[in-house]
């Protein structure tokens, strides 16, 4: 089946504000989220290994604000 974009348009201005609002909203976000591909297994592992360090306590957490502080001061 072959739609044209005026009958897209055409049709969807006949739905109630509500839905077209909705409609417009899903359409904006598909815009603005570029598709991102999945993980792949790897970093899913590494990820794992890393929360699992940081459930256990054996790295020490920083918060972002020092984080950004210490690399904006070497860039200096």
């Amino acid at each position: 089946m072959h739609i044209t974009v005026e009958k897209v348009v055409s049709e969807a201005l006949e739905l109630p504000s509500s839905v077209r609002a909705f409609v417009a909203e899903k359409l904006i976000e598909s815009l603005d989220a570029p598709e991102v591909p999945g993980l792949s297994a790897k970093w899913k592992k590494e990820l794992r290994r890393r929360c699992a360090e940081v459930e256990r306590g054996a790295v020490k957490l920083r918060s972002a604000d020092a984080v950004f502080k210490k690399a904006f001061t070497s860039l200096a």
